[in-house]
């Protein structure tokens, strides 16, 4: 299994209040998460005006396909042009477990009845 976490810092130069800023953060978020089904969400600079940092996070079963989805989400949200983007920083993290080994749990419902 792959991970690739990530966030983009970006500029918005035509907000003049937080809850503008707000908005515009909030359809970015929306429409990035309706297109790629990721995990999304403002994790910085939440009280500054017209900087915004975006953080977001992708799994799956092969690194290339973690690599590509995530630039991908950072060209789309380039392209919705609700900001400019300034930075970007992605890390990618390989968890495994041995062949055939499962938890000392598995199969057991340690949670009792749901």
């Amino acid at each position: 299994m792959v991970v690739g976490s990530g966030w983009v810092e970006i500029w918005i130069p035509e907000v003049h209040s937080l809850k503008e800023k707000r908005g515009i953060l909030s359809r970015l978020i929306k429409r990035t998460q309706h297109e790629f089904n990721i995990s999304i969400a403002e994790v910085g600079l939440n009280d500054t005006w017209k900087r915004a940092c975006i953080g977001f996070s992708i799994v799956g079963n092969d690194r290339i396909v973690v690599e590509k989805k995530m630039a991908l989400v950072v060209r789309f949200i380039e392209d919705l042009n609700l900001g400019e983007v300034v930075d970007i920083h992605q890390e990618y993290m390989n968890v495994s477990r041995t062949a055939g080994e499962l938890p000392s749990t598995y199969g057991e419902d340690k949670y009792g009845d749901l």
